[in-house]
């Protein structure tokens, strides 16, 4: 199964992922909440499987994962790396080695900042500013760890 971020369901797993409640996102999408509820149920089954989908393509041993949030912890087998797969909204399923790189020389350096920051935003997590993107990603799934 897979989705788009484009879905209605989608929309409605991210809204209720905000903390907005099923009877609100019925209200403002002028439908019953029977109708969310079920596009729920249906979305955390496609997020969920998606997840592990994402852990079984890159060898990731599951520790937790929780299909509200859209998060998966693991362990890289052939990296040996702790490991986060995720979902986010502005840039889709994401998988995050735990590892001591040399960020100041890559030149993907200003895009994993932008998609940490970002995905923080998503969640509604506040993170203490850094240019260090190792660092950063440290605090925020440590936070996310708390959260699943």
């Amino acid at each position: 199964m897979s989705f788009t971020l484009s879905d209605r369901q989608f929309q409605f797993w991210q809204l209720r992922r905000d903390g907005l409640a099923n009877i609100k996102i019925a209200e403002e999408f002028k439908i019953s909440r029977q109708a969310v509820s079920k596009a729920l149920l249906t979305m955390d089954e496609k997020v969920e499987n998606t997840l592990l989908m994402m852990a079984h393509a890159n060898q990731i041993e599951v520790e937790r994962y929780n299909g509200e949030k859209g998060v998966l912890f693991g362990r890289s087998v052939p990296f040996n790396a702790e490991t986060i797969v995720f979902v986010s909204a502005k840039h889709g399923v994401q998988v995050w080695y735990e590892q001591e790189g040399d960020c100041g020389s890559c030149t993907r350096y200003r895009e994993c900042i932008e998609l940490l920051w970002d995905f923080a935003d998503e969640l509604h997590l506040s993170l203490t500013k850094t240019d260090d993107p190792t660092r950063l990603a440290d605090e925020l799934f440590a936070k996310l760890r708390g959260m699943v």
